[in-house]
């Protein structure tokens, strides 16, 4: 069973960086065909796609975040991470990790981890 674990502070300060990461088991990061994606859901809001992380290191940004989201990944640890530049309190949200399928879409995601964006 793909497991997927979120880490990273709960709380940061408005014009901060939020950086999260994600620790996959029993999957690798590089196996082909597979991506790497990270999603939010703000309070009272649906799900937000935020992008992607390829199996080779390509990365997919979501238009509306792209200026201020950057993916990386380690593969010796078979992590990917997410960094999103000057936030506000519109980017508090529960942010979630997901393995990503071109025919199954989602099929395997984290717990979610809660994100307060709050001096």
């Amino acid at each position: 069973q793909v497991q997927l674990q979120e880490s990273g502070p709960g709380l940061v300060k408005p014009s901060q960086t939020l950086s999260l990461s994600c620790t996959v088991s029993s999957a690798s990061i590089t196996t082909d065909y597979y991506y790497w994606s990270w999603i939010r859901q703000s309070p009272g809001k649906g799900l937000e796609w935020m992008g992607a992380i390829s199996y080779s290191g390509t990365t997919y940004y979501s238009p509306s975040l792209e200026s201020r989201t950057h993916f990386s990944r380690d593969t010796s640890k078979n992590q990917f991470s997410l960094q999103l530049r000057s936030v506000t309190p519109e980017d508090t949200a529960v942010y979630y990790c997901a393995r990503v399928t071109v025919v199954d879409g989602c099929d395997f995601w984290g717990q979610g981890t809660q994100v307060t964006v709050s001096s």
